[in-house]
């Protein structure tokens, strides 16, 4: 029985990795839906189990981790940008306020399914139009929930956090490796 990540992130393996675990990875190629009406941490834990169910369907005798991470501001999910403008108006929204992230994850095994969220508090600086527009430049938001990444240069908006900045990150590592180590 192996392990594998369906998440072709690099900072789950990087995470994954740092734990000591070994694994392959295989991309999910699920949809990823989520019905209207769920809570932020039943959002992200659908995802989680979409990405999870669809890679354990073609490897039913290994065990395999989905994963998904969304800022939430007032409620509302922000995913990755589409464009620079709008990696803008996502980091405008935050600047200076609280934000939420949360992290869905679904680990499927032979006969067990295992899904659980966490959810972590960030609050950022009060930004300016300049270090919007060169955060942009740098190209580090585009492939991010909320158009930053807290393990990079956008650590420097971050004035706090509450809760577990592996969520944040995208895994919460502890957790995950102790819901592995109890199937």
């Amino acid at each position: 029985m192996g392990l594998i990540l369906a998440s072709a992130s690099p900072r789950r393996r990087e995470l994954l990795e740092q734990a000591g675990l070994s694994f392959a990875v295989i991309p999910s190629r699920a949809e990823e839906t989520a019905p209207a009406g769920l809570s932020q941490e039943e959002f992200v834990m659908e995802l989680a189990r979409q990405k999870a169910a669809d890679v354990f369907a073609a490897h039913p005798g290994d065990v395999v981790i989905g994963a998904d991470t969304l800022v939430f501001f007032h409620g509302k999910p922000l995913g990755k940008p589409t464009s620079a403008e709008e990696a803008a108006q996502m980091l405008r929204c935050l600047s200076g306020k609280v934000h939420t992230v949360s992290s869905g994850v679904c680990i499927c095994a032979p006969g067990k399914t295992l899904c659980f969220a966490e959810t972590t508090e960030v609050e950022f600086f009060p930004l300016t139009e300049e270090e919007i527009q060169a955060y942009i430049a740098a190209g580090e938001p585009m492939d991010k929930a909320g158009a930053y990444g807290i393990q990079g240069q956008g650590a420097l908006f971050v004035r706090r956090i509450s809760g577990d900045y592996y969520t944040v990150v995208g895994l919460p590592l502890a957790r995950t490796v102790r819901a592995l180590r109890s199937l």
